[in-house]
């Protein structure tokens, strides 16, 4: 496998653990919530019936807030979702876990976008986490995939607390989150990418990948039409890397995760809108991963708007489809 090795200069203090944020962030304004976009969507999907309960049903567990690393003052949290019946049975067979990132463009979101989505999961036998992570604003590039590779590794540890299976773990997000996710599973085994790797003998890597509507590919003609915009200002995409593509070129090849399709790469679940400037480069890299015989499965909701994972009618069916993925990849008994 091919890995593009990029000046160490390009990122920065950033690969010296803690070193993207050692302080609590500095206040900014995060507007990206599920009222805004539902009041946008609603305008183009009037088929758009509500915005998804967070409500936790019997059968669900919630332990909310806790805190999964620290960098300095700097604690990042999660909220843990999983099956009662797990729960009140020690002697239940240990449920596979998902890691889920949220969406936001990189610099904006929260964690309770995945909720309902993790509470399917839940419903369904797994046990899930929505986790919060260093945003553009904060700590750029690649901070957010140690974060994400930092919650797997908790997960993994805490396995036994929660009735998770420590052998069975994946990683998945929406839009941003998508993309986060991708390169976190694609980059396992990379230790320039998991800095607490020479801290821990507990392994980061995911055995799956959930890809919700994240791009795969940044250096791609189709993304860069919409992500890179010199003298415009600053794109979702450009604000993470810290400068446009012809600045920080290196940034946008190195968070591509096409780029690091392997033999040992995840299998990987693509759940799309019918938004087709969100899929870019998906087709390319499960052209390379059908070199190795790695299962990579599409799915497009119809008539669907790109952020669908934050509204009734389509969280139920998107999460039947990452349920099935999960179950057929796992091969895991379930206690439903």
């Amino acid at each position: 496998m091919k890995i593009l090795m990029i000046k160490t200069i390009a990122l920065g203090a950033c690969m010296v653990l803690g070193a993207c944020s050692s302080l609590p962030p500095q206040p900014y304004e995060n507007t990206y919530t599920v009222e805004n976009r539902y009041a946008q969507d609603v305008k183009s999907f009037p088929s758009i019936q509500g915005i998804a309960s967070t409500a936790v049903p019997d059968a669900v567990i919630e332990h909310k807030n806790i805190t999964y690393v620290r960098y300095g003052q700097r604690e990042l949290q999660l909220d843990l979702y999983l099956p009662k019946a797990l729960a009140q049975n020690p002697t239940a067979t240990p449920a596979p876990g998902v890691i889920l990132v949220h969406c936001g463009g990189w610099r904006s979101g929260y964690r309770t976008h995945l909720t309902p989505m993790a509470i399917e999961l839940a419903k369904a036998g797994y046990v899930a986490a929505t986790i919060s992570y260093r945003l553009a604003p904060e700590a750029q590039y690649p901070a957010a995939v140690y974060d994400v590779k930092a919650a797997i590794r908790w997960l993994r540890t805490n396995a036994g607390q929660y009735g998770a299976d420590p052998a069975h773990i994946a990683v998945g997000g929406a839009s941003a989150g998508g993309q986060i996710a991708s390169l976190t599973g694609m980059t396992n085994g990379l230790r320039r990418f998991d800095p607490q790797a020479t801290h821990s003998n507990i392994s980061s890597d995911a055995q799956v990948i959930l890809n919700i509507d994240g791009l795969s590919d940044f250096t791609s003609a189709e993304a860069r039409k919409h992500e890179d915009r010199p003298g415009k200002g600053a794109s979702a995409a450009g604000s993470w890397f810290g400068g446009s593509y012809a600045e920080q070129r290196d940034l946008w090849h190195d968070a591509s995760p096409t780029y690091y399709v392997g033999e040992s790469s995840p299998p990987i679940l693509f759940l799309n809108s019918t938004q087709e400037r969100f899929h870019v480069g998906r087709d390319e890299m499960i052209g390379k991963m059908q070199v190795y015989g790695i299962p990579a499965k599409v799915v497009t909701l119809p008539d669907t708007p790109h952020t669908f994972w934050l509204y009734e009618p389509w969280i139920k069916p998107a999460a039947a489809v990452v349920v099935e993925f999960l179950d057929k990849q796992f091969n895991h008994p379930i206690q439903r």
